[in-house]
């Protein structure tokens, strides 16, 4: 979710995790209570130092909704987007859900209760494993609001664009959006309508091992059909990862991928090489510090890391890119933190990042970990000022509770089988 500043964790179930940050203010309506309202626990909990933070769930496959008892909330809820019911009587949480290559919509009251719930998109309509999402807003980004979940079974993946409020139209094939291109894509991320006022500019993150970092302009605000696409490079042309040091600031600029509507993702990729394109391992998850002013040009994005390949970081970076003022293909690219500077012990293959005004937070992707982990998967708290991390959510995996890793109906939430090893759960995003 990447309107507000409340985090939404996501795993086997949907949660809140209420933090003091900044632009809270739609979640502050007196009719909002915050408890857990799923029948599921919680399956993270906050770190030393961060005792003042709550968790509650929200919804879980386990629920039975009132109005649509024969509703279950999908596996691998991973992108979503809370917005104000039009009808003023609470939410509605658009999640897709990877594994399914779905779309749900869940409709909340004014206390934040789960009351019906129904799919918006099927595997038909999908297409793609369906990863992290952005929801658009025409008081956030100036267009909208539409839904954009990136998908990345295939380098012909492509990004749709979902009404939020529309019809459950669930086989429609025809909300992709091909000027953003065709990639393993993550998440597809337009920044807020006053960094470049009067454009559209969309940030996308290729999840591959030789991962882009693409940028979607149009001279239309929320013209998404008719822009141009380009690939990060440096202004030095050298297209190496590793080469760039932690805490050094590089310039960097995007060139053009001409035709980019039109090619397939292959042809995309082998563009990237021939423009010399910085070939990033794995860039998933990116988002825009909020905040005003020039904080809407402070992106930041990870690289999640591809094991033993020369160039490549291994254990994981996050990245900060600032662009220009008035030119949004000019910009300067910082590595702010790499996991393999203390291995195992510090960042562990990043997948998702939330930027709020103070903070950026880095949540780490369980499922490709390494034998030398030293700890489950951590949600980190950056702080944009100092430089400095620490660790802020892991997963509550109860090891030492005989009935949550069975398979017992209702009191059973961990059948992997995997629950003895580090990062055996997986985040989806935030």
């Amino acid at each position: 979710m990447k309107t507000f500043s409340r985090l939404l964790p996501l795993a086997l179930a949907a949660g809140i995790c209420s933090c003091n940050d900044q632009d809270t203010a739609d979640f502050n309506a007196s009719t909002i209570e915050f408890a857990n309202k799923s029948v599921a626990p919680a399956l993270v909990k906050t770190m030393s130092g961060f005792e003042n933070v709550d968790v509650f769930t929200l919804i879980s496959s386990s629920d039975t909704l009132k109005e649509s008892p024969n509703f279950v909330f999908g596996a691998q809820p991973d992108g979503a987007g809370l917005l104000k019911n039009p009808n003023g009587e609470g939410y509605i949480l658009i999640n897709n859900h990877e594994i399914q290559w779905s779309v749900s919509r869940v409709f909340l009251d004014k206390t934040l209760k789960p009351v019906r719930g129904e799919y918006i998109v099927d595997a038909d309509g999908g297409q793609f494993r369906l990863c992290s999402a952005t929801m658009a807003t025409p008081e956030e980004h100036g267009f909208g609001p539409l839904f954009l979940t990136a998908g990345e079974s295939t380098s012909e993946s492509m990004v749709h664009g979902i009404d939020p409020f529309g019809p459950a139209d669930k086989k429609n094939k025809q909300r992709i959006l091909p000027a953003l291109g065709k990639a393993l894509m993550e998440n597809a991320v337009p920044l807020n309508k006053n960094a470049y006022p009067g454009k559209t500019v969309v940030i996308i993150g290729e999840d591959n091992s030789n991962g882009q970092v693409l940028l979607y302009v149009s001279n239309t605000v929320g013209d998404l059909a008719n822009g141009k696409l380009y690939m990060l490079r440096r202004n030095t042309q050298d297209p190496v990862e590793t080469a760039m040091a932690v805490g050094t600031t590089y310039d960097v600029e995007f060139v053009e991928v001409p035709n980019a509507k039109n090619m397939t993702g292959v042809q995309i990729a082998a563009e990237s090489v021939t423009n010399k394109a910085v070939q990033f391992a794995r860039v998933e998850d990116l988002d825009y510090r909020k905040g005003g002013g020039a904080a809407n040009r402070e992106l930041y994005f990870v690289s999640t890391g591809v094991a033993n390949t020369t160039g490549k970081t291994m254990w994981g970076r996050l990245y900060k890119l600032m662009l220009d003022p008035t030119d949004p293909l000019k910009g300067k690219l910082t590595p702010v933190a790499d996991g393999g500077i203390n291995p195992g012990n510090d960042l562990i293959n990043p997948d998702n990042v939330c930027a709020t005004e103070n903070y950026v937070y880095i949540q780490e992707d369980g499922d490709s970990f390494y034998p030398a982990a030293k700890h489950d998967s951590w949600i980190w708290q950056y702080n944009i000022a100092t430089g400095q991390y620490k660790p802020f959510i892991t997963m509550h995996h109860r090891r030492d509770n005989a009935d949550f890793n069975s398979n017992k109906p209702g009191i059973g939430y961990n059948q992997s089988g995997n629950n003895d090893k580090f990062g055996s759960w997986e985040y989806g995003a935030m």
